[in-house]
């Protein structure tokens, strides 16, 4: 008799189980859903610089190390991305997309080794030309997204705009968005048929799409672009740097993981409605990686929703390297040390960057003479594109040619007349200098507070601008008043050779395709040239890039015998004096 009794009040309780769980079969069940991403990678794939030639800290094989170990963990449900600029920035991506033989690019093989789920595509990697982009798509084995990246013959996008990832019954979107600021950056040969629409409205719709049609438990924003400002431009044009504003006006995701601007950033964003979103920039070049946790429950619900999240960004520097990552590139290694090491010529005198935030410099007016001479052009504009890294004397290698000219941009002949030669130096010079009242006063502009204080970083002081901004002018004389307020600065006096100057008249000038098509706004802003009209401007495109440019000019010049021209100074030199030493002793 008990034990029948035992027995029905088993049955009965077994039954409540069931019937419990047959009203709700994913009773409270909790999980975590490990999130990690990499961004603006930039050629960072293996531990070792080869511009200088020496082992590095951090790279692709100390994600290696840190993806392992968190696989590692029982149910670790990790899911790896990568948010763009991944393929161009050092002799390793040169050599992987124009240079190696082999069928299969090295970079595919990297990223499908590393066991990536998602990455997006960034605008470094639209610079590459459709050659080699469309080949990696193919390529990887995991999709590459951008639904704002659209064929203007079919209007639909180019990549994947999303993609599904499961983890434990779990259902992941990720949503792939690209910066759209490329049309006015990049030249449209590296472009051709596709249109690059606005981050925002973009991610309104396909968020709202995914919901609908895709019904996942989780959505994570890959977005190529930086934390921006939290409105949208008043003028009307699109935002750079979007993150902030689809992270406040767009529901919906629980993730966002940003790019772009280099910036790491760590922050939990709440909306109007209440809901949070995380966010994340993991920073560049493989020092760190981004990391999310979402802890998800399923209690008195049919679905997942996150109930805890929390992010990171950690150091890859402290992860070690992987040995069987090492191992398996390590051949690769060998054959990109042997190109970055082949010489080009031999400097008799050293190339000194950082003096090109002040005046002439050998650096840059090494670029102007190749320009002038290469196109035939009576005006070469030019910025400095590193202030930090020198060249010196003795051989010179193929791996300085990236220090001395890091991206891959085209080179333009254009018609400009004098007065947009004049608006564009003002522009560029508004840019680089602050308006000095007296010697006391810092030359270089500098961002500051509200209050007037210097904005710093670790202890020295951000450009209000990045110095590959700092566009000077070589073929003309010209001074430089830093007295005056920006836009009133600049007198041209005359040709190099002793011609005159005439503003109305139209002038032949080497540029590049970035500046050329439009980006820093010194054409459009400077020189008044509408947008849509640049390129009808344009008598001459290289048919490669600048450096290889330079590289084949440099190999005919053989000995090369560098020296600052002395075509343009600052006045009042004094002031400008005192300045430049303020400067280099705040670090520059």
């Amino acid at each position: 008799m008990v034990q029948k009794t035992l027995r029905n009040t088993l049955l009965k309780g077994i039954l409540a189980v069931l019937l419990s769980m047959a009203i709700n079969p994913l009773h409270a069940q909790e999980t975590t859903l490990r999130l990690a991403v990499t961004s603006d990678v930039h050629g960072a794939f293996f531990p070792y610089d080869f511009l200088r030639d020496e082992p590095t800290g951090s790279s692709l094989s100390s994600l290696k190390s840190f993806a392992d170990s968190i696989r590692e963990i029982p149910g670790s449900n990790l899911i790896l991305l990568d948010n763009g600029d991944l393929i161009q920035g050092t002799p390793a991506s040169y050599y992987a997309n124009f240079v190696q033989k082999s069928k299969t690019s090295m970079i595919a093989r990297v990223m499908n080794y590393l066991e990536y789920d998602a990455a997006t595509v960034g605008n470094h990697d639209i610079e590459a030309g459709p050659e080699v982009y469309y080949h990696l798509q193919k390529e990887f084995t995991f999709p590459w997204l951008g639904a704002n990246i659209i064929e203007e013959s079919t209007g639909i996008p180019a990549f994947l705009p999303y993609t599904i990832v499961e983890r434990n019954g779990i259902r992941v979107a990720v949503l792939g968005l690209i910066t759209p600021g490329v049309p006015g950056w990049l030249p449209r040969v590296l472009w051709p048929g596709l249109q690059f629409d606005e981050m925002v409205s973009s991610a309104r719709q396909w968020v709202s799409h995914i919901r609908e049609q895709e019904k996942p438990d989780v959505i994570i924003g890959l977005l190529h672009t930086g934390m921006g400002q939290e409105e949208m431009p008043a003028d009307g044009s699109f935002a750079e740097n979007a993150g902030q504003i689809i992270a406040r006006q767009v529901p919906g995701i629980d993730v966002i993981f940003l790019g772009h601007d280099h910036r790491p950033v760590t922050e939990t964003i709440q909306r109007g409605d209440g809901s949070k979103v995380q966010v994340v920039n993991p920073g560049s070049g493989a020092r760190n990686v981004g990391y999310v946790e979402l802890k998800l429950t399923t209690a008195g619900q049919q679905t997942w929703k996150v109930v805890e999240r929390s992010g990171k960004v950690i150091p890859l520097g402290t992860m070690g390297q992987s040995k069987a990552y090492n191992r398996k590139f390590r051949k690769e290694v060998r054959a990109i040390k042997a190109f970055a090491n082949k010489p080009v010529g031999r400097l008799q005198a050293p190339l000194v960057a950082g003096e090109s935030l002040f005046g002439n410099s050998a650096f840059t007016d090494l670029i102007h003479r190749a320009q002038l001479d290469i196109t035939g052009a009576q005006v070469s504009f030019t910025a400095p594109l590193t202030t930090s890294q020198d060249i010196e004397a003795g051989d010179l290698l193929t791996r300085d040619l990236f220090t001395l000219y890091r991206y891959e941009n085209f080179l333009y002949l254009m018609e400009l007349t004098g007065k947009e030669i004049k608006g564009f130096l003002e522009h560029s010079y508004g840019l680089w200098f602050n308006q000095m009242k007296n010697t006391d006063d810092h030359l270089l502009n500098f961002r500051k507070d509200k209050d007037g204080n210097l904005i710093r970083n670790n202890g020295r002081p951000s450009l209000a601008e990045a110095s590959f901004n700092f566009d000077s002018a070589a073929g003309i004389r010209y001074i430089v008043d830093v007295s005056k307020p920006a836009g009133e600065r600049i007198t041209i006096q005359g040709f190099e050779n002793g011609d005159p100057f005439d503003e109305a008249k139209t002038y032949k000038v080497a540029i590049n395709s970035y500046r050329g098509s439009g980006g820093g706004g010194h054409l459009t802003e400077g020189a008044g040239i509408p947008h849509d009209q640049l390129e009808n401007r344009i008598i001459y495109t290289s048919g490669t890039d600048i450096r290889s440019l330079l590289m084949d000019y440099l190999k005919k010049e053989g000995n090369l015998y560098p020296k600052a021209g002395t075509n343009w100074s600052v006045v009042p030199s004094d002031w400008a004096e005192k300045g430049r030493k303020k400067g280099q002793a705040e670090g520059f």
